[in-house]
């Protein structure tokens, strides 16, 4: 019998499971209402659209969408793009750009290409754990910022970042999520996006902006991504997906990057799975081309801010007033914490009363957020949503104690 743990290299060690994932496997059963999941409402697909599409790339380019394609992704679909992030106020061309398998695919690649054993990494605390989980696969050593109200606690950004520079050391880059951030839900204004570009080329830092959910607002001004106040002096990599706005099933996203960094990217997907599938990327380039996109995603903002609202409203009325909570302006989550309780504990007894979460020790990688919990309120019914919380808050009364 062969020990295959033997043979294992040592980077398994530092790779560790998506506890939402293993979570996922427990809340399948058709009576558990589950805020577990970061996952789209399947009423917010256009499957007509997409078929109509698909039909059409078919009878007119059939021959060529089941090919492969180029590692950098189909050139008339990634001078679309080009012209939605000029929009939102990034300059750039299709040149910058390279089409991944989702944005998890580009958080991968980023890491193959910055990463070397004990490099310094950035995160807010808390962080998305897909981020955590690429970064901590290829090893990297995690430095935590506080993350407030308005975002990551710039302040103590700037303090770390002078003790490395007396210290001799370097960051690899500063991961953030500021527009709508997974999992706590919090948006950094423009004015700490200005002071976080400066304090990137004052310390010579890059920043990877991951923005899943930057296009589904629900109140209040839009905020160019952090990548538009940094013009063109190359300290930002930019990170999108049709997940949130199309459906990920067609596994979609995509990198913008300078193009030095994105030549080494290139070259790094080529190794791992050459090109992204050709077929998906011409639905999407159909979907974008066509014009479809702005109407479909009005139509999902209308859909999960309804949700958003029952589920604050609810909040309000089953929770217990110990509890505190993100009012997010937009995105598909809020961020509860509830002083004393122990999450990751009460995830069993939430699933005994049918209803599921995500404890907030998953979104760390320091041992903190056991009173913290991420609740989505995009995929289940606005009946489910209700219900749920009304559930939860059972299940969190009982625990602390009050009526």
């Amino acid at each position: 019998m062969v020990e295959f743990s033997s043979l294992f290299s040592g980077r398994i060690a530092e790779m560790r499971r998506s506890e939402i994932r293993e979570l996922l496997k427990l809340t399948q059963k058709p009576e558990i209402i589950s805020f577990a999941g970061g996952l789209p409402s399947p009423e917010a697909f256009p499957i007509d659209v997409v078929k109509e599409i698909t039909i059409d790339v078919l009878d007119e380019k059939g021959s060529v969408a089941l090919q492969y394609g180029t590692t950098e992704g189909l050139a008339p679909l990634r001078k679309e793009l080009a012209k939605r992030m000029n929009k939102l106020g990034v300059k750039c061309t299709h040149e910058n750009i390279l089409v991944t398998h989702g944005c998890q695919q580009a958080l991968d690649l980023i890491s193959k290409i910055f990463l070397d054993a004990h490099d310094l990494v950035v995160c807010s605390l808390p962080s998305y754990l897909g981020g955590i989980g690429a970064f901590g696969a290829f090893q990297a050593d995690f430095i935590g910022i506080p993350l407030e109200s308005d975002g990551m606690n710039l302040d103590v950004l700037e303090g770390k970042l002078k003790e490395l520079r007396k210290e001799g050391k370097r960051l690899k880059f500063i991961y953030v999520l500021p527009t709508f951030h997974n999992p706590a839900g919090v948006t950094m204004p423009a004015e700490n996006r200005k002071r976080m570009i400066e304090i990137l080329k004052e310390y010579d830092v890059l920043a990877l902006e991951d923005d899943p959910y930057g296009e589904l607002r629900y109140e209040g001004d839009h905020i160019d991504p952090l990548m538009a106040y940094d013009n063109e002096d190359g300290h930002v990599i930019y990170l999108g997906t049709f997940s949130k706005i199309l459906a990920p099933g067609l596994r979609l996203g995509w990198a913008v990057a300078p193009t030095e960094i994105l030549d080494s990217l290139v070259t790094a997907k080529q190794s791992t799975d050459l090109c992204t599938s050709t077929f998906s990327q011409y639905i999407a380039y159909e979907y974008l081309h066509r014009g479809l996109v702005n109407s479909h995603i009005e139509k999902i903002k209308k859909m999960y801010r309804s949700k958003r609202n029952i589920m604050l409203e609810a909040m309000e009325t089953y929770f217990p007033e110990e509890v505190e909570w993100v009012r997010p302006e937009g995105g598909m989550f809020t961020w509860a914490t509830a002083p004393g309780v122990d999450t990751k504990e009460l995830v069993i007894k939430a699933i005994e009363q049918k209803v599921a979460y995500v404890h907030g020790a998953a979104f760390r990688f320091d041992g903190g957020g056991r009173d913290s919990m991420r609740l989505n309120f995009s995929y289940p019914t606005e009946e489910e949503v209700e219900e749920g919380i009304k559930r939860l808050g059972r299940v969190l009364k009982e625990e602390m104690g009050t009526s």
